[in-house]
């Protein structure tokens, strides 16, 4: 019988959720056990090639590819879960949301302290992928079915999670696996 599949994406973040995927340490050829890798950074696939039983979802949505992105994810999983404080919040890419577009494009592009743009001009080509109003979380883009808080969260929270999911058990995450203190 075939593994399910899994895929993951980062939108607008850091990539420090794909980092704690990673953190899972030797897990990894357990959860290689349980899983194939569909489309995602981890194994440098860049298309769907099934239908995946469950989508990670890092960032969140600031220009129309994560957008586009993020809903050939909703497309394409049977269950996406939004992990890390940027797909659920918009976290530190969100913090633009409070200054208009205009404002937040100037100061990167003609009047920041550290620009050097000699062309006076924003950049404005067909290639680059137009940017949003603001950023959203994923789930006021798509249906999100289950977030796993934190900045990043931990290895472990993302094993227990992966894990109940792909065995088709309840999602357990007790207090000390999420706190920060």
């Amino acid at each position: 019988m075939a593994k399910p599949k899994i895929a993951t994406t980062s939108l607008a973040g850091c990539f420090g959720c794909h980092m704690s995927v990673l953190d899972i340490d030797d897990r990894i050829l357990q959860l290689v056990e349980l899983v194939d890798f569909d489309k995602s950074p981890v194994d440098d696939i860049k298309k769907f090639s099934a239908h995946c039983a469950v989508g990670l979802i890092e960032g969140g949505c600031c220009n129309q590819e994560n957008v586009k992105v993020l809903r050939d994810f909703r497309k394409n999983c049977d269950v996406l879960v939004s992990v890390g404080d940027c797909a659920i919040m918009g976290g530190i890419p969100a913090m633009r949301n409070g200054i208009p577009l205009q404002e937040c494009l100037q100061e990167a592009y003609l009047k920041g302290p550290t620009v050097h743009n000699p062309s006076g001009q924003i950049p404005n080509d067909p290639e680059l992928p137009l940017i949003l109003d603001r950023v959203y979380p994923a789930h006021e883009v798509v249906k999100i079915d289950y977030h796993l808080p934190g900045c990043p969260p931990p290895a472990d929270a993302i094993w227990e999670a992966l894990v109940a999911l792909l065995t088709d058990k309840p999602i357990k995450l007790p207090y000390p696996l999420l706190k920060y203190d």
